[in-house]
């Protein structure tokens, strides 16, 4: 099976051997998911597509199930500075002089790869290009540089949060959040009504650890694995309880059911817009609410969530429009 997108395109035609080697952080192609050698993701939809055709797979936070390989690649991510931590990682994890490419697209920033790697004291070569992508190459090594430095905490409405690269809303309150809060607030039952919450999206747990403190009983979910430990550590720092899950969608969730369902959901995938996470989470979110369950939505305001709500619900109401953001309410009849 040839390649799909154009990095591994560019791999695919390198007159290397693969085999044993630690593919990290990639995006989904059939042709990495069906070859050789090892995944590390923080993305569960990722991990999953190389568990299900029974091929090594682990998250950062998991230890490598395939002990030393002979080499790594290293799939440049939109966020230069999680690019940065995949190489404190890959320096920390892996065996001084084993050999290590970097790919990526020119417009997500491949280039500046170089710096990066000269700022850390290793060498580099640029070793092919096409496609609109370039493939370098180096050696690790030991860069007195701990991967764990990279997580930070800052505080919002009375908590402090846990925040790494890539998770949304790093080292601030998104103002959507910050909006739907409000009107959660203002609206939505205390915890002798609403007990059992779930955060879809979780990113760095704030609206888990204020459910939470509010006295709900919550679980949270997130594809990105870096966001499942910032909510865990967000929780832990604040003295909170909850479940946070590393699930797409509602994939970990069986047929659990619950009160309120409460998200601030992505509409991106690295650079393109994606509105498929958002489009399952409505649709199916009346399978995963009580009767009478309520779905809180905070989304921008073009986003063309109104007629999949109306689909999925048969109604719904606009709680709040600031004409950037705007919150949705629908209930389970």
């Amino acid at each position: 099976m040839s390649a799909e997108t154009p990095v591994c395109q560019l791999l695919e035609r390198q007159e290397a051997d693969y085999r044993g080697w630690l593919w990290v952080a990639p995006p989904r192609d059939a042709w990495l998911e069906e070859g050789q050698g090892s995944v590390v993701s923080a993305d569960h939809g990722v991990l999953q597509a190389w568990r299900d055709r029974d091929r090594p797979a682990c998250s950062p936070f998991d230890a490598l199930q395939t002990g030393e390989p002979p080499g790594a690649v290293l799939f440049w991510p939109k966020s230069h500075a999680l690019g940065e931590w995949w190489l404190l990682w890959l320096c920390a994890n892996l065996p001084p002089g084993t050999p290590l490419q970097l790919v990526g697209e020119n417009q997500g920033g491949i280039k500046r790869v170089l710096k990066v790697l000269a700022a850390l004291g290793l060498g580099c070569r640029k070793r092919d290009s096409a496609r609109r992508c370039i493939l370098f190459e180096t050696r690790l090594d030991r860069v007195g540089i701990d991967p764990d430095a990279a997580w930070t905490r800052f505080e919002a409405e009375g908590l402090w949060l846990a925040s790494h690269p890539g998770v949304f809303g790093h080292g601030k309150l998104d103002e959507g959040t910050r909006l739907l809060l409000d009107q959660l607030e203002r609206h939505l039952p205390g915890p002798e009504r609403v007990a059992e919450v779930l955060d879809m999206g979780c990113g760095d747990g704030i609206l888990a650890a204020w459910l939470a403190r509010r006295g709900h009983s919550v679980t949270a979910v997130d594809v990105n694995a870096f966001a499942v430990e910032a909510t865990r550590r967000t929780l832990a720092a604040n003295g909170l309880e909850g479940q946070a899950l590393a699930s797409d969608v509602y994939s970990a969730l069986g047929g659990r059911r619950f009160a309120a369902i409460v998200s601030n959901p992505p509409f991106h995938q690295e650079r393109s817009i994606d509105y498929g996470p958002a489009g399952s989470l409505i649709r199916e979110a009346s399978g995963h609410l009580l009767p009478g369950g309520e779905l809180w939505l905070v989304a921008n305001a073009f986003l063309p969530y109104p007629d999949l709500l109306d689909k999925a619900f048969g109604g719904f109401r606009i709680v709040a429009d600031d004409r950037r953001f705007r919150v949705y309410h629908a209930i389970r009849r």
